[in-house]
């Protein structure tokens, strides 16, 4: 049964199914184990980066694809959502006429961008993209009037996804309240779209972009058509980027430059797929999971850290909570030199 869900890409490793098992319980029973607004935000937000850097994945890991547009389509499934409840109301029709609106305009985009784009060499085709993102990050600056601009939009989801409604009182001393419902709606749309990737990557349409990746120039002369599985792959990925978008922004109820079209956000996607290990479903899960841990509260544990040492020299200040990101970037490079094929790469060898 647990192979069929996962189509047969099993971890391969006690340690590894033991830590995505943790993981998965975390994210499933949060509101439970971890009650309070910033430690559901966090479950929630590791929830949507796992989606949003498994789609990546599928690019760079198992297409070789390098591109800088992902967070151009996040953001497009975002703000589809957001107009969409602007526009129609505060209705799960609007939810859904956005998601899938932003998902079929950023496959298109993506489809548009490919076929005049995957044709040259990698490091030109990331520049393309850079260039587009970029673009389109501008052009929803300057239409305030319908993207809000830089002040973004805040926009009213459903009354069945807000704190005011009830569908009971309490269940282990948390309230069952219509943010708890917002909360599964997030971790179970993740949950299948993380699942409908890892049966991409398995199914023979996976292997080919496999075989792409390792020697595009072998697989065009056994009969692939390089480019068309490329652009495949490119309008498929943007298509889940856009979906986790949209589950972003129902969670958050605000959409914004800074917090869907950002550089800041591909660089973090980066981080997170060289961390979980390239090439890998299951790299997305352990890199999103620790990059966002260490984003929320790595900043509180040196804070800790230094209380601990205050009388010793040099320590305290090295351990200022104010130098949260230059630790973050040693815990990244060290992580990087242990582990040089990613925590499942490594885990996965023994």
């Amino acid at each position: 049964m647990i192979k069929a869900v996962l189509s047969g890409d099993m971890p391969r490793s006690r340690v590894l199914a033991l830590i995505l098992g943790l993981i998965l319980v975390c994210l499933a029973l949060a509101p439970f184990l971890f009650p309070g607004v910033r430690t559901v935000d966090t479950a929630a937000r590791i929830c949507v980066f796992i989606v949003l850097v498994a789609s990546y994945d599928l690019l760079l890991g198992y297409g070789g694809i390098v591109s800088f547009a992902h967070t151009m389509f996040f953001g497009i499934g975002a703000y589809g959502v957001a107009l969409a409840l602007t526009h129609m109301g505060r209705g799960f029709d609007a939810i859904l006429v956005g998601a899938g609106a932003g998902a079929l305009l950023a496959a298109g985009l993506a489809f548009v961008i490919g076929l005049f784009s995957l044709r040259v060499r990698a490091i030109f085709f990331a520049m393309i993209t850079l260039a587009v993102a970029s673009a389109v990050a501008v052009l929803v600056s300057q239409l305030s009037g319908l993207t809000g601009g830089e002040d973004g939009l805040t926009f009213k989801t459903p009354r069945a996804l807000g704190p005011a409604f009830k569908f009971g009182d309490e269940l282990f001393g948390v309230k069952l309240n219509g943010k708890l419902l917002s909360y599964y709606v997030v971790f179970i749309g993740s949950l299948v779209l993380f699942l409908l990737l890892l049966r991409v990557v398995n199914s023979p349409f996976g292997r080919v972009l496999q075989a792409i990746r390792e020697n595009d120039f072998r697989a065009e002369a056994i009969g692939y058509r390089v480019v068309y599985y490329r652009v495949a792959a490119t309008c498929l990925s943007a298509a889940v980027a856009a979906l986790a978008g949209s589950l972003y922004a129902i969670w958050l109820r605000y959409v914004g430059p800074d917090t869907t079209l950002s550089m800041e956000i591909m660089i973090d996607i980066l981080l997170m797929v060289v961390i979980g290990g390239m090439g890998t479903m299951y790299g997305a899960v352990i890199g999103a999971t620790l990059l966002v841990l260490a984003q929320n509260y790595l900043q509180n544990l040196m804070g800790v850290a230094g209380s601990l040492v205050e009388r010793v020299p040099v320590l305290p200040q090295l351990l200022d909570a104010d130098r949260w990101l230059l630790w973050l970037g040693v815990l990244f490079i060290l992580s990087v030199y242990f582990f040089p094929t990613g925590v499942v790469g490594r885990l996965r060898r023994g």
